[in-house]
């Protein structure tokens, strides 16, 4: 309710969509997130569509120009560094970003979001195949030792164990960029208050402020909600592989599903949260070495070695 102060000296079109800009994005990534099975017989995505992990690159890349245009807009020195902070810090750690999902295209084929939780029911999480092949709730329960056995022995192979390790690859490259992406602490440069004051939101008060931080959280939660989807089995709970439980109702199962889903998505936002009271912010330069000389060559070993480790197993 604070009153929307816009100084005198601002290029008033650029500075009014600027907040839009970088609160819209966010929530269109949503879009195409399958945050269950599903209920009633439909499915539990806004837009199942075949390159949805594309998509994602596609509109979350458009966030950068809310903060570009905030920084320029101001015609104000640590807004405009924040700024260009932000687009060569995006920029930068974009491209690690989008090669550290090569692989998982690979191992599963598709760019289809749904498709991509379906295989890693049916196979094993992207980072924890840690159930053998064939392992279910219903094994376990029957008390049958031998059973379970024979399911551990018969179900682990060195097929899983080999392609477990460029995705915990991945995913520590994904995880990281993530929060680079989202100027998340220690990556939160554009807007240092020791350096910057605010950085790219310094000259903007009311409600123009506050959609700057909501659309920081909302791509939090995008951002949380893509890392689910494809490395931690999107909705899916481990050993299930038929997608629904002995006994169970169907819509509860459903329920259960989109609980699931949004569980780990909190688990991740409490570790977004977390590393940023633990974590001290980056020099510039550590940042861009970072993304430049460790990551986006560990994302591009990266793609060699799933192609190897795929070559070798067919």
């Amino acid at each position: 309710m604070k009153e929307n102060f816009i100084p005198h000296e601002v290029n008033k079109f650029y500075y009014y969509i600027a907040p839009k800009l970088a609160m819209v994005p966010a929530i269109l990534v949503l879009a195409v997130l399958p945050f269950g099975s599903s209920l009633f017989g439909v499915p539990m995505v806004i837009a199942d569509i075949n390159i949805g992990v594309l998509y994602v690159f596609a509109v979350s890349s458009l966030g950068v120009y809310g903060i570009v245009l905030a920084g320029w807009a101001s015609n104000s020195k640590y807004p405009f560094l924040g700024g260009i902070r932000s687009t060569s810090q995006m920029i930068s750690y974009e491209l690690a970003l989008g090669l550290s999902v090569i692989p998982v295209f690979m191992l599963c084929g598709t760019l289809n979001m749904p498709d991509i939780v379906n295989w890693q029911r049916e196979n094993g999480w992207m980072v924890a195949p840690f159930w053998a092949k064939g392992l279910t709730w219903e094994v376990l329960l029957s008390g049958d030792f031998k059973a379970v056995l024979d399911t551990f022995v018969n179900g682990f192979s060195l097929s899983r164990l080999l392609i477990w390790i460029p995705m915990l690859i991945s995913f520590i490259i994904f995880l990281i960029a993530m929060f680079a992406e989202t100027n998340r602490a220690p990556f939160d440069l554009p807007e240092a208050e020791q350096e910057l004051v605010g950085g790219y939101h310094t000259e903007y008060s009311g409600m123009g402020f506050a959609l700057f931080f909501l659309g920081e959280y909302a791509a939090m939660i995008a951002g949380s909600g893509v890392i689910v989807t494809l490395f931690l089995g999107g909705w899916s709970l481990p050993m299930i592989p038929d997608g629904s439980m002995p006994g169970l109702p169907g819509v509860i199962f459903g329920l259960i599903n989109i609980g699931v889903f949004f569980a780990k998505v909190s688990a991740l936002l409490v570790l977004f949260i977390w590393v940023r009271w633990t974590v001290p912010r980056f020099r510039y330069d550590q940042l861009m070495k970072l993304g430049w000389y460790f990551f986006f060559e560990l994302a591009l070993v990266n793609i060699f070695i799933t192609a190897f480790v795929l070559a070798y197993l067919k």
